[in-house]
């Protein structure tokens, strides 16, 4: 009681006196307006951003341009942190390093399911290294000239199990039910030849990140069924751990003005096609 009687005299003196309202005034004028902090900024995209990032269509009818080649590709044999639970067909392997976490983190967990034998047989290819992926693999694939392979973007890989055929093996199998829950997909699935142009590979895996590899497993779709619904829907929402994210598609012809978040993540894609994808993490 004697608390709350001093509380009113604090409050009645303060308005008591005019020389001290100008101080309180000041202090509710300097609480932050929601409207000073926007939640959006605008950017400008240019053309070439449809040839870099994550989610590009590499196929025989869209070939891959000099700007894909990401940054970050790096040989993991010089990163033994990145190497730990599989091995490395050799030492000239290379990969993104962004895409090379993500296995990391992806083989981790297999071994807690006490599948343990993975090996990456391939990774990135420089383009002046023509018929090098046709000597090793013998797929028709391999037959096209470089530029229209996945594996010169950094973020493809081969991989296999040192014990048996991958697709015979426990690893070839958890990762078709899991490799989505780490960014990566199964690019050549057996039941999408006709859309993918390109024979089954059950060793090809490419990191798309998520959301992406969630929505593709879930709905079943190819890279490029995935990339012409998003061309189709120009929008899609959702949750993923916990989170939610949006995807918008923008064509671009020259370049165009978009927003992004001010202080959120977004991350931007080309789709190789003429196209630029943002995904917006809430």
């Amino acid at each position: 009681m004697e608390k709350r009687f001093l509380l009113l005299g604090i409050l009645l003196l303060l308005l008591g006196y005019p020389f001290l309202r100008p101080i309180v005034e000041d202090v509710w004028q300097k609480q932050p307006d929601a409207t000073a902090f926007p939640k959006y900024k605008e950017i400008r995209v240019e053309q070439d951003q449809i040839y870099q990032g994550d989610l590009l269509l590499v196929n025989k009818n869209d070939p891959i341009h000099s700007e894909a080649v990401l940054s970050d590709v790096i040989h993991l044999s010089s990163h033994k942190y990145l190497v730990e639970g599989y091995r490395l067909q050799d030492n000239s392997i290379q990969l993104s390093e962004n895409a090379a976490e993500a296995f990391n983190e992806m083989v981790h967990a297999a071994s807690i399911d006490n599948v343990k034998h993975f090996m990456i047989k391939s990774g990135y290819r420089s383009l002046g290294k023509p018929g090098k992926l046709a000597e090793e693999k013998g797929h028709a694939h391999d037959a096209l000239p470089d530029c229209f392979h996945e594996h010169h973007l950094g973020t493809a890989l081969d991989v296999t199990s040192t014990q048996m055929k991958i697709d015979q093996s426990p690893e070839g199998k958890w990762l078709q039910e899991n490799a989505w829950k780490y960014g990566f997909i199964l690019r050549y699935p057996k039941e999408k030849v006709t859309i993918t142009g390109v024979p089954y590979n059950p060793m090809h895996y490419r990191f798309v990140g998520l959301p992406h590899s969630a929505i593709m497993q879930e709905r079943q779709l190819s890279l490029e069924e995935y990339v012409n619904t998003l061309r189709e829907a120009k929008e899609v929402s959702g949750t993923i751990n916990g989170g939610d994210y949006k995807i918008y598609y923008y064509p671009v012809a020259t370049s165009i003005m978009i927003q992004v978040p001010t202080n959120g993540k977004y991350v931007l894609s080309g789709d190789n096609q003429g196209g630029v994808i943002v995904t917006e993490f809430l």
